[in-house]
């Protein structure tokens, strides 16, 4: 497979990572676009939020454990941060495998609703 983040999971390309356990992998992003910028991944390869399956959802939900955790240990669990996940190209999804941006450390602006 020809995947960044598996790459990064089995550890042939380094991250510097902020978080790690069995099933979750979180580090820096290396093109922040805040303050702090942390991505968010579990290690089972899934290509995006709509290949996610009903066995799937306990991954999602120790994704988001490891986010409350990622946000204490890099200061902005009290100040906010936003948690994003872009689903698919229009979204504007690059790596098709599911991941989490953890923004924060400033004030961030409204999305357009």
């Amino acid at each position: 497979m020809d995947c960044i983040f598996c790459k990064i999971v089995e550890g042939s390309i380094p991250a510097n990572k902020i978080y790690e356990d069995d099933t979750v992998l979180a580090f820096h992003d290396i093109q922040p676009a805040a303050p702090v910028h942390a991505l968010i991944i579990p290690k089972k390869h899934i290509a995006a939020m709509k290949d996610v399956r009903e066995e799937d959802l306990p991954l999602i939900a120790d994704i988001h454990r490891a986010a409350q955790k990622v946000a204490k240990e890099l200061g902005v669990d009290e100040s906010g941060y936003r948690l994003l996940n872009n689903c698919g190209k229009n979204a504007g999804q690059v790596v098709f495998h599911i991941h989490y941006h953890l923004l924060g450390g400033a004030k961030l602006g409204p999305l357009n609703h």
